[in-house]
């Protein structure tokens, strides 16, 4: 019987064992992408690779990657959580310690954009490849796009964005575009949260790429989400982002969108992963219970 390694454990096995990794992706226990619900509830942990640590006021809440580890954890052994999306770091620690078993995964592609940099805007893509994602039998791939036309860098993200989607569908894998419509204030790279923005937005993710078979979007929830919603025909999964407000105001705008047709359910991070109260199970639960209703 193979013993589970603990948090503990991760560096030893990456210095003594690193083939591990590749033998641990190989038996890994798969399911379908959707279950009888048609529904979908993702764990985001991309965050730490794009310079993006903070949580609220608290900007190096993400710092430790054991705390990461164990709040990952905790979230992915509640019944009705689906999967987890990540860079290869962090999917790695999570398949080490026995937690993508049966689970979906999704591969973070692009983390060039960091977070405060002048070239933002410019996300290459340094992380996951589309046959990367195949071959290791990963369910997908992420693409972050932030739209900036102040900024020359979104065009070659668009370009590599696009033959993203193209390799991924190749593969029959699942490619998950997270869209913006950006502007530079100040020294900042800010997204427009507004309708008209994030349907621009999606107008633009949705023609990239030689086919859309197998694009999703990911989108933020904003005021008028009827009105996002009804400019795609395309699967959507709602955006948690970085938390504002209160736990139950941002529940209840969940709540609302999810009940709109084509959102299939969500992909939150820190807003599961560090609620204010610091008990992750109970917010896990709760947000299970909004994309899946109650979980036996």
């Amino acid at each position: 019987m193979t013993t589970i390694p603990e948090v503990s454990d991760i560096n030893e096995i990456r210095a003594r064992d690193p083939e591990r990794v590749a033998r641990s992706w190989s038996d890994r226990a798969h399911r379908p992408l959707l279950g009888d619900d048609g529904r979908l509830l993702i764990v985001a942990a991309d965050h730490p690779a794009r310079n993006a640590l903070g949580v609220r006021d608290k900007p190096m809440a993400m710092a430790s990657r054991t705390d990461l580890l164990r709040r990952l954890l905790d979230a992915l052994t509640v019944p009705g959580v689906d999967g987890v999306l990540g860079t290869p770091d962090v999917l790695e620690d999570l398949l080490l310690l026995g937690a993508l078993e049966d689970k979906i995964v999704i591969g973070t592609m692009n983390r060039g954009g960091l977070q405060g940099a002048s070239f933002e805007p410019d996300d290459r893509f340094t992380a996951y490849d589309a046959p990367t994602i195949d071959r290791l039998g990963l369910d997908g791939g992420k693409t972050l796009l932030r739209v900036c036309l102040e900024h020359a860098g979104t065009a070659e993200t668009l370009e590599s964005t696009g033959r993203a989607v193209a390799e991924l569908a190749a593969h029959r894998r699942l490619a998950m575009i997270e869209p913006f419509f950006s502007e530079v204030e100040g020294d900042r790279l800010v997204n427009r949260l507004d309708a008209e923005s994030v349907v621009r937005s999606v107008a633009i993710a949705s023609g990239l790429g030689s086919t859309s078979a197998y694009t999703w979007l990911k989108l933020p929830v904003v005021d008028d989400m009827e009105r996002v919603m009804d400019a795609t025909t395309l699967p959507t999964l709602l955006l948690g982002g970085d938390p504002h407000g209160t736990p139950e105001e941002t529940y209840a705008s969940w709540r609302h969108a999810l009940a709109l047709p084509s959102v299939r359910g969500l992909v939150v991070g820190r807003a599961l992963l560090y609620p204010p109260d610091g008990d992750v199970t109970a917010a896990v639960r709760t947000a299970v219970e909004l994309v899946h209703g109650e979980v036996r």
